[in-house]
């Protein structure tokens, strides 16, 4: 059933952050999606934005959101720009937001798009598999597309407390929501989340370089995500 945005967001009983209530609420949802689907922008549903992407459900939107946990003063890498609408959420929150896009269509795209409604979100074509370490370290780090396993240059771009929201799992596959956080002496605890679906995250994961602490990471989040 389609709502308006003065019925909006609906009521989510497990999202109970004001901060991410009042970002869902004032960032026009709308404007993130293909003219055709505007009129399905308030409903609680992903949907297409072109190149076999979508954007996705608000409601995982803001579950995500909350998960990071976010200051004013947070700094942020999301991962898969896609329209720029989790973006722009993120930014509602912490003006210190780094997105990064595989593609250049979508990137340049939402790059326009979120400086003229006036998020102050820095975008970038690139592999999100590397992250973007010029800006590194980051409090939170968000993936809006599913890898097969977590990407270890992420997890390094990590600060101590700083938390990380991903979607892991094969596409057409069970997928799993995890925040993975690094405590102050660098160990990693992990909290699922829930059963999602996403595009998956696409890069050279195959055939990049491991240099040993990035080997370390991997193993480690391959244990933990096991237990």
């Amino acid at each position: 059933m389609a709502t308006t945005r003065s019925q909006w967001p609906p009521r989510w009983p497990d999202v109970t952050d004001p901060a991410v209530l009042d970002a869902v609420a004032s960032v026009p949802r709308h404007l993130f999606v293909p003219h055709e689907y505007q009129d399905a922008a308030y409903e609680d549903a992903p949907l297409p934005i072109g190149l076999n992407q979508t954007i996705s459900q608000p409601y995982i939107v803001a579950l995500m959101t909350q998960a990071l946990r976010l200051k004013e003063d947070s700094r942020v890498l999301e991962v898969g720009t896609g329209s720029g609408y989790q973006a722009a959420i993120l930014a509602h929150i912490t003006p210190h937001v780094w997105s990064i896009e595989r593609l250049p269509q979508l990137a340049d795209a939402a790059r326009e798009r979120l400086k003229l409604l006036g998020y102050p979100v820095a975008v970038q074509t690139g592999d999100g598999w590397l992250g973007w370490p010029e800006h590194a370290p980051y409090d939170a780090i968000i993936v809006t597309a599913a890898p097969a396993e977590v990407p270890p240059p992420l997890i390094q771009q990590l600060k101590p407390c700083g938390r990380l929201v991903i979607p892991v799992g094969a596409m057409h596959w069970d997928q799993v929501l995890w925040c993975i956080e690094k405590d102050e002496t660098g160990e990693l605890h992990a909290c699922r989340l829930g059963d999602v679906r996403f595009v998956p995250l696409t890069g050279p994961q195959a055939s990049m370089p491991e240099d040993p602490a990035l080997a370390a990471i991997r193993a480690a989040v391959r244990a933990l995500l096991r237990r």
